[in-house]
């Protein structure tokens, strides 16, 4: 046979802006499943040992690992008001008394209907008292790199917040459809899937994107804990198939079950997860919405903080295993992040400002009740033994952000 193109998949602009940042017309097979179709600087800046071989990272009996007791977080009731009037997401179950948050955002004008002379006033979400637009930067006035999107970002981001009211499952979702799986499981399964995608090199939003396809999986469909496993990995099939430029191949997730399941069992588990979701597989995640904040938090400073991006990065993804951060909508989970990260980091200064505020349209005080159920993550108040991501966010290439220590929390912070 003659020797395969390194490149097999279509030369998309994508790919090309991927092969010019490694200095090269070609690329590795893993190298190339490393680079994200939608560049971070946290992911940018990280540097793999080069060749690493690939090992099987196997789950052991789920069934048989002692849980931990998460805590109940509270959630704060967050208005969704649209042009002026209250709207519901269809996710709230009015019926049910022990289930009283309700999906809900408030939304600013679209940014198209928006003039300088009312921006940062009575539009801003959860302001009561007028912003002042003059102390709000632009972070969107940068055009030179096409892939930010500068001229439509502010459209684009209000499309977002709408569409993550959509299909979010219910937090007590568990309880109320599994009767085999429990919280537990599924936090194990969670942290077993992040040491996967890092033998596998996979791009953070494939790994966000795979929980939120398992959660909303068993949101609808009872499912016994020995197939839970094989939900995970197709999962994570379908979201490496719409995320990664180069997807691992049905037979290397089987490979990471040790072949605990067959590639027909996984082809068949595909089968019945796309059929559940329609085909309609994308939806906005905390790390969507993590990006635009960041950046927006990266303006009040003269040079870029790697330490903020990977901080704020480490502190969203700690709410991946726990899944009673179902109760807060995808963007309060980024802009809390922002928010502890900028805490942790400097408590010298305010960590929310007139840019964060107007970008992520959340005021400081309605942060409160998701910045402490973070801070609680952070510091593991609750003892819980999944340790995958803190180990991850331990190494160096992330300047060891999960050794850092928040300070109290103040109430005079919100």
């Amino acid at each position: 046979m003659g020797k395969e193109n390194a490149v097999s998949r279509p030369f998309t602009r994508a790919l090309a802006s991927a092969l010019r940042a490694s200095g090269g017309t070609s690329t590795t097979h893993n190298q190339q499943r490393a680079n994200t179709k939608r560049p971070a600087s946290e992911d940018n800046n990280i540097t793999e040992p080069p060749n690493k071989k690939k090992k099987r990272v196997v789950l052991g009996d789920i069934s048989n690992v002692v849980g931990f007791n998460a805590a109940k977080l509270e959630a704060k009731n967050i208005k969704q008001v649209k042009n002026g009037s209250a709207v519901t997401s269809d996710v709230t179950d009015d019926t049910d008394d022990n289930c009283t948050e309700k999906w809900s955002l408030r939304l600013p004008p679209r940014p198209l209907e928006r003039s300088a002379s009312t921006v940062g006033k009575s539009d801003v979400i959860g302001s009561s008292t007028e912003l002042d637009i003059s102390k709000v930067i632009n972070i969107d006035s940068e055009d030179s790199d096409p892939l930010l999107c500068c001229l439509y970002a502010p459209e684009i981001y209000y499309n977002l917040r709408v569409s993550e009211l959509k299909r979010r499952p219910v937090p007590d979702f568990m309880e109320r459809t599994q009767k085999d799986v429990t919280q537990s499981m599924r936090g194990i399964l969670v942290d077993w899937l992040v040491e996967v995608s890092e033998e596998y090199t996979l791009v953070p939003d494939t790994l966000y994107l795979t929980v939120y396809l398992i959660d909303w999986f068993l949101h609808g469909n009872y499912l016994e804990r020995q197939s839970l496993q094989l939900l995970g990995i197709t999962c994570m099939l379908i979201a490496s198939k719409y995320e990664e430029i180069t997807a691992p191949r049905v037979e290397e997730f089987c490979l990471m079950t040790d072949n605990t399941y067959t590639r027909d069992q996984v082809l068949e588990m595909e089968n019945q997860v796309l059929a559940h979701f329609s085909f309609q597989v994308y939806t906005p995640t905390p790390k969507t919405f993590l990006r635009r904040f960041l950046r927006a938090a990266q303006a009040s400073y003269m040079s870029q903080r790697l330490e903020l991006e990977f901080l704020a990065s480490y502190l969203t993804e700690l709410t991946l295993i726990d899944g009673h951060f179902l109760k807060f909508l995808p963007s309060v989970i980024a802009a809390s992040a922002v928010f502890l990260a900028k805490w942790t980091l400097d408590q010298s200064n305010h960590p929310w400002n007139p840019t964060l505020e107007h970008y992520t349209t959340y005021k400081a005080s309605d942060l409160k009740a998701s910045v402490y159920a973070l801070q609680d993550l952070q510091l593991n108040t609750r003892g819980c033994p999944l340790s995958s991501i803190r180990m991850k966010y331990r190494q160096e290439k992330f300047k060891s952000v999960a050794v850092l220590i928040s300070p109290k929390l103040l109430d005079t912070l919100f």
